[in-house]
């Protein structure tokens, strides 16, 4: 086959062209692989540093709930006259022992687990108490902020002005 002046052999370069598409996307694809291969490394060690660090603060937490204990117990000398008051006081101490002990015992993943079938079991129940403490937050900030505000008032004998606004009327 001749070729006149300026015809290509364009057969060669669709050949060519196909060779490196295949090699540009050879290598896009393991750029994909190692770049899954990453975030699964990262979300695993992640998953892994919160794990360790709620198991190494879980046993702060149970000697907090056993302390409360404690103390319950220790209050329930004022109840001497009344056994029936210090029953319950001395049950409810025996149950917050037993959670304290239930908090050590377990890991996070065993109470993830628990609190994941209770959503499952019970969604409805789960949203109305989700919307009950997003509610009772609400309140408990709305208070403090106007606490904070009275208290303000107390000080300087006027409304605490936003940052960058100047006092009214000083010039």
């Amino acid at each position: 086959m001749t070729m006149g002046v300026g015809q290509q052999d364009t057969s060669r370069q669709h050949d060519d062209g196909s060779e490196d598409w295949d090699a540009l996307k050879g290598d896009v694809g393991e750029i994909a692989s190692a770049a899954v291969e990453r975030s699964r490394y990262f979300i695993d060690s992640a998953r892994e540093q919160a794990t360790d660090y709620v198991d190494r603060r879980k046993d702060d937490i149970a000697q907090s709930v056993a302390d409360f204990a404690t103390s319950l117990r220790e209050s329930t000398h004022s109840f001497d006259e009344r056994p029936n008051i210090r029953a319950v006081v001395d049950s409810a101490a025996e149950g917050l022992d037993h959670l304290a002990d239930s908090i050590r015992e377990r890991t996070f993943a065993d109470f993830f687990n628990d609190f994941e079938d209770v959503v499952r079991r019970r969604p409805a129940t789960v949203a109305a108490v989700s919307v009950a403490v997003g509610f009772l937050a609400a309140r408990f900030i709305k208070s403090t902020a106007e606490d904070l505000r009275h208290a303000d008032r107390a000080q300087t004998g006027r409304p605490r002005t936003r940052q960058g606004q100047g006092a009214r009327g000083s010039a």
